[in-house]
């Protein structure tokens, strides 16, 4: 589990979560700040540096289409 791209692609993901959470707050956005948590729990919960990848890039492009249509 800690092994070295495990740790780094938790620190990124984790970081670009809260990135999104604090964005999601400051604009009143739900689903920035839904995202942001989503984020950072699959970041904490992920033993795959590959998989959190995946999901956290699933999770941005599902962030940016519910900015994009207003939600």
């Amino acid at each position: 589990m800690f092994n070295t791209s495990t740790l780094f692609a938790s620190l990124l993901w984790g970081s670009v979560g809260v990135g999104y959470w604090i964005y999601g707050k400051k604009q009143q956005s739900l689903g920035a700040m839904v995202g942001g948590v989503l984020m950072v729990v699959v970041s904490y919960f992920t033993g795959s540096a590959l998989v959190m990848s995946l999901l956290s890039l699933g999770i941005v492009a599902g962030v940016y289409l519910m900015i994009k249509r207003g939600i």
